[in-house]
Formats: C-alpha cells, structure tokens, sequence
C-alpha cells in the first residue's frame, strides 16, 4: 500500500512512525499488521528504533530521508528490540547505508551474520542509555518477550515506550484504520485483535499466568510515566487510560 501510505507520522517531538501494511489471513478474515520502525529525533544525533520488515525496508528508507530531510540530526544510531526478521531483517542495508552508525541492544549474535561490522555493535541492557542531545534513549525491561534476547526502549525526550511485540495487534483495513493511531481506529475490536497476535506471534502467554504480566506491564507505564505506546506491530496508543485496559482484556483473553 506504499502508494496510498499515511505514513511517516510524527507521534510525539521528535518521534516518527514509518512503515507500511502487511497483510495477514486469520480464520477466514484478512487483517494488516505493521512492523512499523521509530526515528527518535535529537539535537545532537537520531535514533532509528527497528529496521521494519524487509519487504518494507525501500518504503522505510525513504520515509527514513523525509524525515531526516526536514532538519534533523544525522542517523548515528539504530536500536533493535531482538532478532526476529520484522525487526532487524534490514539490518544489513542499514549498516551498509549509514557507515557511521552504531547498533544497540542486545547484540549477542549479530556478528556471526556481520563480522565485518563486530567493532560496530554495542550491547545494552536494561538502566543503560544513549545521549541524543535533548533526550535520552533509556534500554527497559521488556515485560513481554518474544526471544530471550528481547529488550525494550524509552524516549525520556517524548515519554515514548518501544516495545518491540508487547501491545501488538492488528487492524482492519477496509475501515480505513491504516496510519491511525489506536484511539482514531473507533471501530477496532483491540481486545480481540490482541487476542488474535498473542494466539499468532506469542503463543506462550496460552500457558502462562498473563496477569502477571499485564500487571507489571502497567506498573511499567506508570513507573516510566510514558505518554505515548509505539509498538513494532500495532496502531500507537496516544491515550493510555482509554486503551491500556482493552490490551489487558486481549492480553488475558487465551488465559
């Protein structure tokens, strides 16, 4: 849907939303999904959190260079939530692209795909941070994991949190719920298209005691006061009060 894409879209100072729509067939319903990537905006230096799906990566370098284009920082860093191909599968052409930047996160088996670029990656864990200049991209606990290797990030600058598959769900595409954010899309069912991605992409949390998790999930947002949800697979969530309950349901729904 590149022609017709909304995106890229600032969400909050500094912080955009690019990506582009994949289609996906459940039950007999075709549903979109994004594996959206996050350019976070400094004084000194940007941030890319993710590198999209491959199938994406031309439509989200160019949304990359809108942006970048409009006055911001050089592209100096890129954050990945784990290794799962919607979230790094362009790795490698952005490393080739953008030959000063320095990747972070847990970056424990990159180099066997990249050892030409081992000096390049830089390993996080939770508590550490990278200055932009203006703001600090912080490395969180990531409450919901997808790999063992999953880790979570935080804008202090937008009171942005990535997290990565935490809050994915999907949208539908013939209400024109593409490049909405969650509380524009009034006639998505998030409760059960939470239910439907945690069935698809997490299928652990059917075995697992999820109130667990959406409880720490929420002391999470209040601990880090976040104002704004960007997950690599969803619509953003702008108004958490009114949709963090609807996740929870969706959440603890195959429990």
């Amino acid at each position: 849907m590149a022609a017709g894409n909304p995106l890229p879209r600032e969400l909050s100072s500094g912080v955009f939303w690019l990506g582009d729509c994949l289609e996906q067939r459940f039950k007999g319903r075709t549903y979109h999904s994004y594996n959206a990537a996050f350019p976070v905006i400094g004084s000194d230096a940007s941030l890319l959190v993710e590198t999209g799906h491959p199938k994406d990566f031309p439509e989200i370098e160019r949304q990359v260079r809108e942006v970048l284009a409009r006055g911001g920082a050089p592209l100096k860093h890129l954050f990945l939530t784990h290794q799962e191909t919607p979230h790094s599968g362009g790795l490698g052409r952005v490393l080739d692209r953008y030959p000063g930047l320095t990747v972070h996160g847990d970056v424990s088996d990159y180099h066997l795909a990249f050892p030409q670029h081992a000096g390049r990656l830089k390993n996080m864990e939770v508590g550490n941070a990278i200055d932009l200049g203006g703001r600090r991209f912080v490395a969180v606990e990531p409450v919901v994991r997808d790999l063992r290797t999953s880790l979570w990030g935080f804008d202090t600058g937008g009171r942005v949190l990535f997290p990565g598959d935490g809050f994915a769900y999907s949208h539908y595409h013939w209400d024109g719920h593409c490049g909405k954010v969650a509380e524009e899309a009034a006639s998505l069912d998030l409760a059960d298209v939470s239910a439907v991605f945690a069935e698809r992409a997490l299928f652990w949390t059917k075995f697992a005691d999820m109130t667990i998790y959406v409880d720490k999930l929420e002391a999470l947002l209040g601990d880090l006061g976040v104002a704004v949800v960007a997950p690599t697979h969803g619509l953003p969530i702008l108004d958490l009060p009114a949709t963090v309950p609807k996740v929870r349901e969706g959440l603890l729904a195959g429990v």
